[in-house]
């Protein structure tokens, strides 16, 4: 039972905090740098809306990302790379994005992390199709919630040993978190606003807010939508120009309508 007084009330912290603590430690083993831009999609944002005017399906803005993401990876496979023993760095081919999908579980909305294998190699349409169909699929989580109580039944000292072989494991790592992420906070508020994340990853977008600004088209003030955007990187495997360099080329897919081209 909860305790209560006049004014507060005691209440159990859930074990799935654990969980989650644990990751933000193994997260904190890392030496992270974070770019924070914006990126101007008033183009892709009009593409959508046109393909939802002539086709009446609404596109997955997050899928829109998440293919500019894997091309731009797929360009520099550094910026997914896990190292391995001995100092040996692993570049993965296939780009596995790890993100977050809201699924019905017992009545209620979830927010579940969800891995599109192999992103670099479908289109925009076959990502946005297998994130609306993971959305609906009927989940079956009786052997993971096992496992999970299994975990959360450990001391801290066994659930650091699992993280610390869990780290000498990049293929196991990429089975089980992907290569790169995808998170949003831009859901939760109105206008801009940049997110400063926690991530096992060595690369991690956060997409915040889109507020309208004005910006500058062809020397005209015109009125355009501004993604926030950060993107986490890993300074022990990717250096400051590599990664400027990777975000430049990010935004310019971004901003350009990648893959959105002739779906109206």
């Amino acid at each position: 039972m909860p305790e209560t007084g006049r004014d507060f009330q005691v209440v159990s912290l859930p074990k799935t905090r654990q969980a989650i603590g644990d990751m933000l430690h193994e997260g904190q083993q890392k030496h992270m740098i974070h770019g924070l831009t914006e990126v101007d999609v008033t183009r892709p944002r009009q593409l959508i809306a046109q393909h939802k005017e002539e086709s009446r399906e609404t596109l997955s803005f997050s899928a829109f990302v998440i293919a500019c993401l894997a091309q731009a990876v797929d360009e520099n496979k550094r910026m997914h790379a896990y190292r391995g023993r001995r100092n040996k760095i692993v570049l993965f081919d296939e780009v596995d994005v790890n993100t977050q999908i809201e699924r019905d579980l017992n009545g209620r909305k979830w927010v579940m992390p969800y891995i599109i294998r192999a992103a670099n190699k479908k289109s925009l349409l076959e990502i946005h199709h297998e994130i609306r169909a993971a959305q609906v699929k009927e989940i079956d989580d009786a052997k993971e919630r096992k496992q999970f109580d299994f975990y959360l039944k450990l001391p801290r000292f066994a659930r650091r040993l699992f993280w610390w072989a869990l780290r000498r494991s990049p293929h196991r790592t990429k089975q089980i978190a992907g290569t790169v992420g995808v998170t949003s906070v831009g859901m939760f508020g109105r206008g801009g606003g940049w997110g400063i994340p926690i991530t096992t990853q060595t690369l991690l977008l956060t997409l915040g807010g889109i507020a309208q600004k004005p910006g500058v088209v062809d020397g005209r003030i015109e009125i355009r939508e501004y993604l926030s955007l950060t993107a986490t990187i890993d300074h022990d495997l990717v250096d400051g120009a590599p990664a400027a360099r990777f975000l430049k080329r990010l935004t310019e897919l971004l901003e350009s309508g990648y893959g959105l081209e002739g779906k109206g």
